[in-house]
């Protein structure tokens, strides 16, 4: 096998480091300012114990890909970036290259499949860092994180094993999974406050705003009939202590995805596919989701207007 990585940035520039560094051949797919980083002068990767610079292939798309048909590509683009990489994946590459989603929220999947015909989900439970160009901070000393994977939408197949034992010897603790959309609707949930931690300053109230956002999201899903029950996703203080997660330079990791994006200026947040997920769902099944919806509202605003991080009231959402 040999791994594309399309997205190199915390999450997929980590897990391309690990699997470079146990002897993978590896290209990752990046833009701007972090692709001719990672071109001049390597990917430095920064975990708690360690410091490398990686001489990871790098290019600027599907399109500058030396296929050959051997290859697996992990998805790992924030999801409002998915159709635009998959419809060039699928005019540079064909559409039965394998292609697994290593992103929150569960729409990934459905659209993939929409354009390729061999999709594999992923759950990737990972406390890593992208604000720099041409770095990436993986915040595990022992184990850099978590990924399990299983065939779209349910089942198991050798592709699949194969995956995962790339990744198990690349340290990453990861699994066949043969429900892995149970394990990622469990993990959409957790990534609710994604956006309230990124958008609003710490407060009471911002603590219950995530717990009405929680809830309302129990209540769609259930609405809706959809498996969401998974104890071992929302252990996250026992992972981090099983992994060793601890500080870099002094420094614990930044925030999630999206505080990160919203920090880089990026000008867009997926938070229409992780609340919007349960704004939609909801609107299916007549399950009110006004707060869901207004933190929508409000991470779009944030987004294009180029907001910094946690200056927002809770209120704001509250209100609603």
């Amino acid at each position: 096998m040999r791994f594309v990585i399309f997205g190199a940035g915390a999450i997929g520039g980590a897990v391309g480091a690990r699997l470079h560094q146990s002897g993978h051949a590896v290209t990752v797919i990046a833009r701007g300012a972090h692709l001719e980083a990672i071109r001049a002068h390597g990917l430095t990767f920064v975990t708690p114990v360690e410091r490398h610079v990686l001489p990871l292939r790098a290019v600027g798309g599907p399109g500058d890909v030396e296929w050959s048909g051997d290859e697996i590509v992990l998805l790992a683009t924030k999801s409002q970036d998915t159709l635009s990489a998959l419809s060039a994946l699928r005019d540079a590459a064909g559409n039965s290259v394998p292609v697994v989603c290593l992103q929150n929220g569960v729409e990934n999947e459905r659209v993939a499949l929409r354009l390729m015909s061999e999709v594999y989900g992923a759950v990737v439970m990972l406390p890593a860092a992208h604000l720099d160009p041409g770095t990436i901070e993986a915040y595990g000393a022992e184990t850099t994180g978590h990924i399990d994977v299983g065939r779209y939408p349910d089942g198991l197949d050798d592709r699949c094993r194969d995956i995962c034992a790339a990744l198990a010897a690349s340290r990453l603790d990861s699994h066949p999974a043969p429900d892995v959309m149970r394990l990622k609707y469990a993990k959409l949930l957790l990534n609710l406050t994604n956006a309230v931690n990124a958008l609003f300053a710490a407060s009471e109230r911002r603590n219950e705003l995530a717990e009405q956002i929680r809830a309302e999201g129990r209540a769609v899903l259930e609405a809706a009939g959809v498996s969401h029950v998974a104890p071992e996703i929302s252990d996250i203080q026992g992972r981090w202590r099983r992994w060793g997660v601890g500080e870099i330079d002094g420094r614990r990791r930044a925030g999630s995805s999206t505080w990160q994006s919203l920090a880089r200026g990026t000008g867009a947040l997926e938070t229409d596919y992780l609340n919007g997920e349960i704004v939609v769902q909801g609107r299916l099944h007549h399950v009110p989701t006004p707060l869901n919806a207004r933190v929508c509202e409000l991470a779009a605003a944030a987004a294009r207007d180029r907001v910094a991080p946690e200056t927002l009231s809770a209120d704001d959402a509250l209100a609603a």
